[in-house]
């Protein structure tokens, strides 16, 4: 999901100015603004164009390029009236839907949100192709609409309304009734809009995501086709579609175009975006980054922990990984460079931090939503899921902060900034409506009216502050940039249908669960061996997966293909939703694509792959905590399933192998000293071996954690005999403070 919190991107700031950060060898009155137009540029070790970047409105571009969508048109003149107008129509029958349910039921709905948004994405998305060679056309002009794409819009219009038209078209049309009518067997106009769809649906994929998404439906497509020539003895073999049972099951069934993933864009996903573009415009981005510097001002890592703060807070309510990770980065990394991080350093925990946006409550990624709808919850329970999951993140990347700091010798920096008490006493009402939104869905109220809601008291709470306060006009643009702000996901989330729905026909996702259990039973028969393997190997495939499609296409596919390969070894629905949630999540903190890594480039002008992979330290509790939800049943506690004692015993644990794989992978133990070589490996082995979570598992994992940390002390005892002979310097001061 599409993340509209840029904090960044607005001039107004709710603190009291711009922060001062100062080093001890600063000259007096030197300053630094950590703000949108800190932004280095290429004399300050920054990448081309960042002179160009210092203006905050370029922000949200800047982050859309690095998105899992491409960045949209700039539209201006009649254009971007239509288009807006457009827009806010279907926000509005978005949050009339809420309360005011369409007569004619939800897959009515979804046909009209669908035929308001895709005409959108054709418009508000240029092709990207260049058919006459040199004749790319200047900046103005690429920003307009051309005539192809007035028309492909037009089409997506018809194809998307003619189910519902009251016009007979031969032997189709005819209405919405008689459309359902014909499931199973269509008419030649329902064939031929049918095709119609699938083609532009594919074409607004390629626009809003890249060529690698539409390549994926149309394998999926072919499979379905020429899956019945396969040999029958192959197990992904079946016994075959015709086109017009395709298009049937894409066009004309409930997992199909109009599918779950398409409902959850256009009942959720659209309206928390929604809310998202409300309370960016009130001020709230800002506000919880200022709240972030002031609260750590005087710590002498307090550069870190300020970017990891603003990253889960800013997450609360962005829900986009690279938007979070550039909005962050534009306030913090003046400070970082301050304190002496290296621009890779920098970036890596910028972007770790950034990523977290889309695991963190209560506004997680798209693909949230759809796990709510595919097991039947509600999103609060999801919420309950990813609580514990996203501390012990959080508590991996200071840990690693507070490692950096003394390994490297980071300098304390001063940074001029209100009083925190002063900040939440003034503006502390931009946590109301996301407080709001957890009350009301605590005690059983949906989803979408509690954002309603939340959106609504987020709208009125913005005239306290002068500067923010959301007139009729800026509720509109924040009604039209909350629905721009979901076309690509609802391009993809209804591309999706073609997954689900070939998945489904064919039989794809049992047998392609037997073939992932069947390798891992290639190498034992112990069925604890055979779980831990299978889930190492649909992480593997998941991570892929996630490089190649976006987040919420990737949880699709590795739903319908993996899921049921752990459901079929024992593992609980909610664990293996979480399982492939998170995986289809770290995407975009995984070599060689990374995209949040490459947003932390951009930003601190540091070199692309070691920025991923200080992305991946960062990040690497993410990696190992899912794979504890499905190796034992004790896991679940990491998700709140289960008693109080279950919980603590599994947070205590899992907190614990978080904490020695931190000094595993950063080579320090917090308030001893370095950590050498033997010391780094019986740490990483320990926090591998806690993840089983077993009462055995658990105390040679303690054992192991034990021996770390002996190894530690006495490297350090040797180190103060000898002079302090080993180590970098940084360590040497560490060691003799």
């Amino acid at each position: 999901m599409n993340g509209p919190a840029q904090a960044a991107n607005d001039p107004a700031e709710p603190g009291s100015g711009p922060a001062r950060a100062s080093g001890d060898s600063d000259p007096p009155g030197d300053t630094v603004h950590p703000g949108p137009d800190a932004i280095p540029d290429e004399q300050h070790g920054g990448q081309p164009g960042g002179a160009a970047r210092r203006d905050p409105d370029g922000l949200p571009e800047l982050a859309a390029q690095f998105e899992d969508e491409k960045p949209g048109r700039v539209l201006t003149g009649s254009a971007n009236l239509l288009v807006g107008a457009a827009a806010v129509a279907v926000g509005v029958l978005a949050l009339w839907q809420v309360f005011r349910p369409l007569p004619q039921g939800s897959k009515y709905y979804l046909i009209i949100f669908l035929a308001g948004v895709l005409p959108l994405v054709f418009l508000a998305y240029p092709s990207g192709l260049r058919l006459r060679p040199g004749r790319g056309g200047t900046a103005a002009t690429r920003s307009r609409p051309t005539a192809a794409d007035w028309s492909l819009a037009a089409l997506a219009l018809v194809a998307c309304l003619y189910p519902v038209l009251p016009i007979p078209f031969g032997s189709g049309g005819g209405g919405y009734d008689a459309f359902l009518d014909r499931q199973g067997l269509l008419a030649p106009a329902d064939l031929v809009m049918g095709t119609g769809l699938l083609v532009l649906l594919l074409e607004a994929c390629r626009r809003t995501t890249g060529w690698i998404l539409p390549a994926v439906c149309l394998l999926f497509l072919g499979y379905g086709y020429y899956g019945g020539l396969l040999p029958q003895s192959w197990p992904v073999a079946h016994a075959g579609l015709d086109f017009s049972q395709i298009i049937d099951a894409f066009y004309n069934s409930d997992s199909g175009f109009y599918g779950t993933p398409l409902d959850v864009a256009a009942s959720y996903i659209v309206l928390f975006t929604i809310y998202g573009a409300v309370l960016d415009l009130s001020g709230a981005g800002r506000f919880f980054v200022d709240l972030s510097t002031a609260a750590f001002r005087r710590s002498r890592t307090a550069a870190g922990r300020t970017a990891v703060a603003s990253g889960f807070l800013l997450g609360t309510v962005s829900g986009s990984g690279a938007a979070t990770t550039v909005s962050i980065g534009a306030v913090t990394w003046p400070i970082l460079r301050r304190a002496g991080y290296p621009a890779e350093r920098a970036g890596g925990m910028l972007a770790a931090a950034g990523v977290g946006a889309i695991l963190s409550p209560p506004t997680l990624g798209a693909a949230a939503f759809i796990i709510a709808e595919y097991l039947g919850v509600s999103y609060l329970q999801v919420l309950g899921w990813a609580t514990v999951p996203t501390v012990l993140y959080y508590l991996g990347i200071l840990l690693s902060v507070e490692i950096d700091a003394r390994r490297s010798g980071v300098r304390a920096v001063s940074v001029d900034a209100a009083s925190p008490w002063r900040l939440l006493g003034r503006f502390g009402y931009h946590f109301a409506s996301l407080i709001v939104i957890i009350v009301l869905l605590a005690v059983g109220m949906s989803a979408t009216r509690a954002v309603v809601l939340a959106t609504v008291l987020a709208a009125a709470l913005s005239f306290l502050d002068r500067g923010h306060r959301l007139t009729p006009r800026r509720l509109a643009s924040a009604l039209a940039g909350g629905v721009r702000g979901v076309l690509a996901v609802t391009a993809v989330c209804a591309a999706a249908g073609i997954i689900t729905a070939t998945t489904t026909k064919t039989g794809l996702g049992p047998q392609a669960a037997a073939l992932l259990v069947d390798g891992a039973r290639v190498v034992t028969d112990d069925p604890v061996v055979v779980l831990v393997l299978t889930a190492v190997l649909a992480a593997l495939a998941l991570t892929l997966l996630g490089l190649a499609v976006p987040v919420t296409a990737s949880f699709v596919i590795g739903w319908v293909i993996i899921g049921p390969a752990l459901l079929n070894l024992g593992v609980a629905a909610p664990a293996a939703a979480m399982f492939v949630f998170y995986f289809a999540v770290l995407s975009e903190a995984s070599p060689p694509t990374a995209l949040a890594a490459v947003a932390a480039a951009a930003v601190t002008g540091g070199r692309l792959v070691p920025t991923m992979w200080q992305t991946l330290r960062y990040a690497l509790p993410a990696y190992l905590i899912p794979i504890a939800f499905v190796i034992t049943p004790a896991g679940r506690g990491l998700l709140g399933i289960g008693g109080p004692r279950q919980v603590l015993t599994a947070t205590v644990v899992l907190a614990l192998s978080v904490a020695v794989l931190a000094v595993a992978a950063g080579g320090w133990l917090p308030g001893v000293g370095p950590a050498g070589a033997p010391e780094r490996v019986l740490a990483a082995l320990a926090g591998v071996v806690l993840l089983r979570l077993e009462p055995v598992s658990v105390a040679i994992g303690v054992g192991l954690s034990a021996a770390a940390v002996a190894g530690v002390l006495v490297r350090r005892g040797s180190a103060g005999r000898s002079g302090g002979q080993a180590g970098t310097p940084a360590e040497l001061r560490e060691v003799t403070q």
